[in-house]
């Protein structure tokens, strides 16, 4: 708190540590023991495209060899553009940071830790080599001790490599790959520095079913569930400790629910233990996606005086999951799931975002009805994976891989993979399927056998542990997609008694023509109009192709045995082997929204959920222009629609029924129009016989000015974070009606403390110009200024807030 404080205030890191440390010597024996992590995410200084040899001259301020920037984190090597023949960076870079430790911590333990660093990576401190890790998607600590030099700059280097490697996961050519892996400290680095005497990191420890805090479940009801809390701790004094792990449960309001103290065996230097408890909670609030309830478990080492040496809370929600072959059951409950999957990049930035860009991504999952997500194709940043907690969202986690196998050493690594991610992520309530499999790669038996077998060592509990992996062999529950098999039958005849999950849907099997169903009355389309693969520029009737296409492989999912479905995918993605936008997702790239986020945001709902989502809604996905469809899709989860044209109503009616629709929660709503040249659509959805919610469509005019607005999903633009929102400036007529054909170039200019990131002037696609907008390091007012030719300027005013 205190860092974050100081560090919230502008100061030079030097003076940070100094202030830190002297009120630490100011404060009580409680306070001077407990662990210090601070952030460790500014005043790093960063270099690409030098020579990779590392020497003296790379730990002294005055190297004047290399052209060193200063950065903070997360970072990324090269800004990429959206679209573009060249392929992305890859390369050797170096990030260095100066730092200061008092003599009193150098007795203690100074560690440093990486969320994520792609991809190989080689940690100096004051030129000594004290750490090497292989892998860009899970975390890593090094030791720093042994080499700090008290009261003196220190000097830490890490040196990356993310070139093509096939030991490594994904190990595919980058050429070859369907996505991309980026450079760079991606992920926050944390500054540690803790007692000898600590709570060990669980990818650290390496220990199987140990290491850090482990949660877990039993006996779970509405009235009583037990927690079991198993805590390693290790001593690394010099001498023989004794000791006490307190562990206090606290409610979503901070209220204490559950309390226990616990005597540790007596532990020998170099020694570590896993201390076992376990605490009845009195009728627990179950979670769910309807209702993420979420406790605090709060665990503490005392020394023999009962101060604190060392302190970790873990969010947690109390919960019984099942798989069978008949479905999914969630607190004893049948819950079809409904997802998506999702790539974590940005555009220009890569892989290099936020935490509260990662969660604004989770806010729109939710928003968009799903209660289920497929980390496609490795591990997200674990504050995704806590938004997924918050939101309520249940989670697929995956280990990196796509449609490769490589050698023995790789095979080791991916085993390896699987068992820090298990390590790292075990807590979080919302995961319920380890993807312990490479995806779309025939992998050897005996690999599948041992990453099966690695998840459930490592989660030796009787329930509540599944794997999952696209050839039914091995793991728990069957994951292909869709196009694994062939039309018009696909997985419907699927009859063996394993949970099967379709974990893809709707791109590929239309992509490559084969689906069998729609595309028959879609002859006079254009190929590239047939597909899924569609830009939000591409007009209305890409998009509601687009559109039906998901929601007939939706609709089609329901027949057979599956438990649920991931359609393909939440958020267009730039990918190796090609250099446009892979361009089916049901937002674009800059997270705007096409027809097909409305068709599956109907299907949640009317009634709203714990967090809001799932509140009745109705779309129009028509554009009201003269070329406009004469049969105009609406989606809603209401029981009625009416439309109208110019106030007259065309029709009031309940959902289509057709092979589209007949086995959808809330079918769609499919209307014909009479002839028209310009006009207004209105719907208007009705529940209960009353209107719940209605859009309008007005046929726009020509340009006339510009619209600003910024995207905040649940977060504000956060100060001091790396943190970055998207600005969208929407060209409108005259009535503030969006012109959805415009392509008028925009050029912005900030004020204040922030910046812009990326291409600047930018055209508009479907009539919407975005641009990232980067909050400084100090929070305050900001302003955005739009301008276009024959256009007047637009002004926008937003604030940038202190870190939550």
């Amino acid at each position: 708190m205190l860092y974050r404080c100081l560090c919230s205030r502008g100061l030079p890191l030097a003076l940070v540590v100094f202030l830190m440390l002297a009120a630490c010597t100011r404060q009580s024996t409680t306070t001077q023991s407990q662990a210090s992590i601070g952030s460790f995410n500014a005043d790093w200084e960063f270099v690409r495209d030098v020579d990779t040899l590392v020497g003296p001259a790379f730990f002294t301020r005055e190297d004047a060899a290399r052209p060193w920037a200063a950065v903070s984190l997360p970072h990324t090597p090269r800004l990429e553009p959206v679209v573009t023949t060249a392929k992305q960076w890859q390369g050797t870079c170096f990030y260095r940071r100066f730092f200061r430790v008092s003599a009193a911590d150098t007795s203690r333990r100074v560690a440093i830790r990486f969320e994520g660093a792609m991809q190989v990576a080689d940690v100096y401190l004051n030129g000594h080599h004290v750490g090497h890790h292989e892998g860009g998607y899970l975390p890593f600590t090094v030791d720093l001790t042994p080499n700090l030099r008290p009261n003196e700059d220190n000097c830490l280097l890490v040196k990356l490599n993310n070139e093509d490697n096939p030991t490594i996961p994904p190990g595919k050519p980058l050429k070859d790959l369907d996505f991309n892996f980026y450079g760079g400290l991606y992920r926050p680095v944390q500054l540690l520095v803790q007692d000898r005497l600590r709570i060990t990191d669980a990818v650290e420890s390496g220990r199987v079913a140990s290491g850090g805090i482990l949660l877990h479940y039993e006996n779970v009801s509405e009235q009583q569930a037990t927690l079991h809390v198993q805590t390693e701790i290790r001593n690394d004094h010099r001498e023989a400790r004794t000791t006490q792990v307190r562990t206090v449960v606290l409610d979503a309001d901070g209220k204490e629910v559950a309390r226990t103290l616990t005597n540790a065996p007596l532990l020998t230097p170099g020694g570590a233990t896993a201390v076992k408890k376990s605490l009845s909670l009195s009728t627990p609030k179950l979670w769910s996606p309807a209702r993420p309830y979420l406790y605090r478990v709060v665990v503490d080492v005392l020394d023999a005086k009962g101060n604190s040496l060392d302190h970790q809370e873990v969010q947690t929600g109390v919960r019984t999951i099942r798989f069978a072959a008949d479905g999914f059951f969630l607190n004893g409950q049948k819950l079809r799931l409904r997802g998506t999957n999702r790539h974590q990049e940005y555009p220009y930035l890569g892989y290099a975002l936020s935490d509260e860009m990662q969660y604004r991504d989770a806010w729109k999952i939710k928003e968009a009805g799903f209660n289920f997500v497929r980390c496609s194709h490795y591990p997200p940043s674990p504050t995704f994976l806590q938004a997924c907690d918050e939101l309520g969202i249940l989670v697929m986690d995956a280990i990196p891989g796509w449609q490769f196998f490589g050698d023995k050493t790789f095979q080791r690594n991916s085993l390896q993979n699987v068992r820090d991610m298990v390590r790292r992520d075990r807590n979080h309530p919302s995961i319920v399927l380890w993807e312990a499999a490479l995806n779309e790669t025939g992998m050897s038996e005996a690999f599948m056998d041992q990453a099966h077998q690695a998840v459930h060592e490592e989660l030796p509990f009787s329930t509540d542990i599944y794997t999952c992996g696209w050839l039914d062999y091995a793991y728990d529950v069957f994951i292909p997609a869709r196009q694994h098999a062939k039309a018009p039958d696909y997985w419907h005849k699927y009859a063996k008694k394993k949970p099967i999950l379709l974990c893809e849907y709707g791109d590929w099997e239309y992509y490559a023509q084969n689906a069998g169903f729609n595309q028959k009355e879609y002859q006079d389309l254009k190929e590239s109009e047939r597909t899924s693969r569609q830009l939000r520029g591409q007009g209305e009737r890409a998009l509601v192709q687009q559109a039906l296409n998901f929601q007939e492989a939706h609709n089609d999912n329901f027949i057979g045995p599956a438990i649920g479905d991931a359609n393909w995918l939440q958020f267009d993605y730039k990918r190796g082997y090609a250099p446009d936008i892979e361009s089916s997702g049901i937002m674009d790239i800059f997270r705007l929204p096409k027809f097909a986020f409305y068709f599956y945001q109907s299907q949640y709902g009317p009634e709203p959920d714990a967090m809001g989502f799932g509140k009745p809604m109705v779309f129009i996905a028509n554009y009201a222009q003269p070329a406009s469809s004469r049969q105009v899709r609406v989606y809603s989860n209401c029981a009625e629609v009416e439309l109208q044209l110019d106030g007259r109503t065309i029709a009031r009616q309940r959902p289509d029924k057709d092979r589209y629709s007949n086995n959808l929660a809330h079918p769609s709503f499919t209307f014909t129009m009479p002839n028209f040249t310009t006009g207004t659509l209105r719907a208007v959805a009705y529940q209960n016989g009353k209107p719940a919610a209605e859009q309008t469509r007005r046929t726009p005019g020509p340009a006339h000015h510009l619209q600003l607005s910024y995207d905040r999903s649940g977060r504000e633009l956060t100060a001091g974070r790396q943190d970055a929102v998207f600005v969208y400036a929407t060209v409108v007529d005259e009535k503030g009606t969006p012109v959805p054909t415009a392509t008028t170039s925009v050029r912005f200019i900030v004020t204040g403390d922030a910046g812009l990131v990326g291409d600047n002037p930018v055209s508009a696609e479907a009539g919407i110009a975005t641009v990232l907008l980067r909050a400084g390091k100090k929070p305050g007012s900001l302003g955005l200024t739009a301008s276009a030719d024959g256009l007047p300027d637009a002004t926008l005013s937003l604030t940038s807030v202190e870190p939550r």
